[in-house]
């Protein structure tokens, strides 16, 4: 076999003219026939009239939640990597959980 053909850009050709072909094939076997799009161009609002009300959806308690993921996990990840038996590594553990708990009470008292 030719190593050009193992090369990224060829690797992608080679799937991206695969992919195109089953999406011709399936085409011919599907349900639906070509032209017979009913609102083809409108957004799809789970049977909803209106889309525009659904649109704005609020982040404030998602945003609460990654930073709560995200500081569990970080304080976790650098507690338990570090080496034990030294006291320097208590004294930073220890640093690592207070830093981490009042942030945590920060991100709840808002």
């Amino acid at each position: 076999m030719n190593a050009y053909l193992l090369t990224p850009p060829a690797v992608f050709i080679i799937i991206l003219a695969v992919s195109w072909l089953l999406s011709c094939l399936s085409s011919l076997i599907s349900f639906k026939k070509k032209g017979t799009t009913d609102g083809g161009g409108k957004a799809y609002a789970c049977g909803e009239d209106s889309y525009d009300n659904m649109a704005r959806p609020d982040y404030g308690q998602f945003f609460l939640f990654a930073f709560f993921f995200t500081i569990a996990h970080v304080s976790t990840l650098i507690i338990t990597t570090m080496p034990k038996g030294a006291l320097d590594v208590f004294l930073i553990a220890t640093a690592y959980i207070v830093v981490g708990l009042v942030s945590l009470l920060i991100i709840f008292r808002s």
